[in-house]
């Protein structure tokens, strides 16, 4: 559905992308917290009457600056043009995000010191840098009551996630999974396991992604440890086996594996679902492995500098519409956090034909867009670091790819 997406611009989450701060470990078990925020002067619960006080004043403009990753978005931009028919505001659309520390490296020093980053809205995966800009306070808490449709149409594992109790900072844009993907065109057994990207037999065709969560996570799933829960210990263990793999591999990838695995320069690698499913060659499977994939979200939140917040939030609103996130859904082809669009798509599957009918089924009933119980119930999330921990953990696993 995506075939004129450039396999090289398409956004990967880097770090991007874990929905699963969302899930419990049983399939849609949600964590249920206290809505707050550790900030820089220790403790901050967010109130109602501070929530209130926030958007006190703040009054539409008509115009909106957004700041997402390449390929999530249609290339006509529909959506955006559509919505500015209905509310008359305009959006500066820029697709300048292509990794999360990348980002919040270039938005950590305007947002301390209190000033815009040119974007009312912004895309990240909930991870290290997003509760970076939680705890330090860059962004503004939502004002939900400008939000009737993330209430009445948001999937019930999409509201109130670890990562953000309440959704106080941030709704979800799209989730997706972490998994391996495979050319079938040379791999000719099935692959199962995580422990396949360590066979010897596929020495210099395998690839890995070169983020330290994600990494991370694929050894703790090597070594048996569960991510969510996993301590010091484990992360040291699960480095250990990695760079135990390092002489196997060809390249530790950001967001160009997919051509990679199409191509075979690579046989198989880790993979984001989404981008499997839209940019992969029909020969190119994916798969979640036995021990476990992750799943992660990106969210979109609004910095506490936005020069145009209540226009941001009338988009957030808006594509919370099930009839506007359907034909993005479509486009992108992760996981939508409103499932009031699968039956609209089967009913333009019902009224389709031949090709584009099949095309349309084949979507629907794909566990990489729209995953049954079972299947998220083999995946796991992020482990939520405290500052301290943050540093450790980077400090075990990002020399992996750096070779050291």
């Amino acid at each position: 559905m995506n075939e004129q997406r450039n396999p090289l611009l398409q956004r990967g989450l880097t770090h991007r992308r874990d929905f699963l701060r969302l899930m419990g470990i049983g399939g849609l078990g949600l964590a249920a917290a206290a809505c707050g925020v550790s900030g820089q002067g220790g403790k901050q619960n967010v109130t109602k009457s501070e929530v209130e006080k926030f958007w006190a004043g703040k009054a539409k403009n008509g115009k909106l600056n957004w700041a997402n990753w390449v390929g999530y978005i249609e290339d006509d931009r529909a959506t955006l043009k559509n919505f500015t028919k209905a509310t008359g505001i305009e959006v500066t659309y820029k697709e300048v995000i292509n990794e999360n520390a990348e980002w919040f490296g270039k938005i950590n020093e305007p947002l301390r010191a209190g000033q815009s980053i040119g974007f009312d809205l912004m895309v990240m995966t909930n991870g290290i840098q997003l509760e970076q800009c939680r705890q330090l306070g860059y962004l503004a808490p939502l004002d939900h009551s400008r939000l009737p449709n993330f209430a009445a149409n948001a999937g019930a594992a999409f509201k109130n996630p670890s990562y953000d109790p309440d959704n106080t900072f941030t709704v979800p844009f799209m989730s997706g999974i972490t998994g391996i993907a495979y050319n079938t065109k040379y791999v000719k057994e099935p692959i199962t396991k995580w422990s396949d990207l360590l066979n010897p037999k596929y020495k210099g065709k395998i690839g890995m992604m070169a983020d330290s969560q994600e990494l991370g996570n694929v050894g703790m799933f090597l070594t048996g440890a569960d991510p969510e829960k996993s301590t010091p210990a484990d992360w040291e263990k699960a480095a250990a086996k990695l760079r135990e793999q390092r002489p196997l591999l060809r390249k530790y990838y950001n967001q160009d594996y997919i051509e990679a695995v199409t191509k075979g320069d690579v046989w198989l690698t880790m993979a984001w679902s989404g981008d499997a499913y839209s940019l992969a060659g029909p020969e190119v499977k994916f798969v979640i492995p036995e021990e476990g994939g992750t799943l992660w979200t990106d969210n979109l939140c609004v910095p506490k500098t936005a020069e145009n917040p209540v226009d941001a939030l009338e988009l957030i609103n808006y594509l919370y519409d099930p009839q506007v996130n359907a034909p993005l859904t479509e486009f992108i082809t992760y996981i939508t956090p409103v499932p009031g669009t699968k039956d609209l798509i089967q009913k333009k599957a019902d009224a389709a034909e031949g090709e584009a009918k099949e095309e349309l089924e084949s979507f629907l009933t794909s566990p990489l867009v729209y995953p049954s119980e079972q299947d998220l119930a083999k995946l796991r999330r992020y482990r939520t670091l405290s500052q301290e921990e943050k540093e450790q953990y980077q400090q075990i696993f990002t020399p992996i790819p750096q070779g050291s």
